[in-house]
């Protein structure tokens, strides 16, 4: 009977909390954020200085790059005469061919693809300071040194399959193939235009040592040393490994040819990198001075010393002498690790 006496209190004026204004029939949905134009000038400004910028080393560097260029269509040349003078025969004996089941006709695709998805993912990597805010290195100096380890392991790899012609384990290369041999060329014009790419694809007696791994390891020794995340490079060198069993298992080279590859490529990148000029960090602060100036910056470079002598100032010699970028190298995701010598000044 007492819980009737018991009257509701009221506890509206004890609740401060802001409400909610209802939301009425003229109020608009928030907008998503579109693609500005703001971004989108931002994008071309920043393309636009990238073009500068390569173009002028392109100007001082194009022999080195047409070079390099020449040389690949000279390696494709080669590929193509060693095919004439191909004899097809019995497959030699190979322990990879043990080991490895044959993956067949129907499944020879596999390799190729994971060497095309590298050699893509290599060239957009090359090319990204184009897009990118954060950059580490130049396109074409990148290039440069690309361009001469590939060329210096080619001149290997021609002076190897002349020497020794082996029949070759593919099967548009093997005994009873229409593929195996070719006939006697027309004309020196036949011969020049090296069919690509069915040349390139279908070609026989280039076996020691393997093309596909020589671009391969390349760019992953490339990116090993230019590169900034570490994921990809560990990725890479598993590719790398599986790349070189899916060609032992598509019978596309015997292992021998892969074993060639690995080493020697290794061994011509080491010793033409060191032959090479360095290419600076872009991430340092001397790294613009080893571009090529243009005449409007060199004009004032001399005014500017001219203007220290005028004023009895003398030119220090080591304020032009071009300092490399790097003091140490460049570690994952873009850390620099500076020797202590460098650090110290000595």
């Amino acid at each position: 009977m007492e819980a009737e006496r018991i009257a509701e209190f009221p506890m509206t004026h004890l609740d401060r909390r802001s409400r909610k204004r209802p939301r009425l029939c003229w109020d608009s949905a928030p907008q998503t954020p579109k693609f500005s134009y703001d971004l989108m000038l931002k994008l071309w400004k920043r393309f636009c200085a990238e073009v500068s910028t390569e173009v002028n080393l392109l100007a001082e560097n194009w022999k080195y790059i047409l070079g390099g260029l020449v040389f690949q269509y000279i390696h494709g040349l080669a590929a193509r005469g060693v095919h004439y003078i191909h004899r097809p025969g019995p497959t030699l004996q190979d322990a990879g061919f043990f080991l490895l089941p044959e993956l067949g006709k129907d499944k020879a695709y596999i390799s190729e693809t994971v060497f095309t998805s590298i050699f893509i993912l290599f060239v957009l990597w090359t090319f990204h300071p184009f897009i990118l805010k954060s950059k580490k290195i130049y396109t074409v100096l990148v290039w440069c040194r690309v361009l001469a380890f590939l060329a210096a392991s080619q001149f290997l790899r021609i002076i190897t399959f002349y020497s020794t012609q082996l029949p070759g384990p593919n099967y548009h290369c093997r005994e009873g193939s229409k593929l195996a041999t070719l006939p006697p060329p027309h004309s020196a014009f036949e011969v020049l235009l090296i069919n690509f790419p069915r040349g390139v694809l279908y070609g026989c007696g280039d076996l020691i040592f393997s093309s596909h791994m020589i671009f391969t390891l390349v760019f992953i020794r490339t990116y090993q040393k230019y590169g900034t995340k570490r994921w990809i490079k560990q990725l890479g060198w598993l590719l790398a490994v599986v790349q070189s069993l899916l060609i032992i298992a598509s019978r596309k080279h015997y292992t021998v040819d892969v074993i060639v590859a690995w080493y020697t490529v290794n061994l011509v990148v080491f010793f033409v990198d060191k032959n090479l000029p360095e290419i600076p960090d872009r991430s340092s602060v001397g790294a613009s001075l080893l571009l090529p100036l243009s005449n409007k910056d060199k004009d004032s470079w001399n005014k500017e010393e001219t203007h220290k002598l005028l004023n009895g100032n003398s030119v220090d010699p080591m304020e032009r002498r071009q300092r490399n970028g790097m003091n140490g190298k460049i570690m994952d995701d873009g850390l620099a690790v500076y020797s202590e010598s460098a650090i110290n000044g000595v």
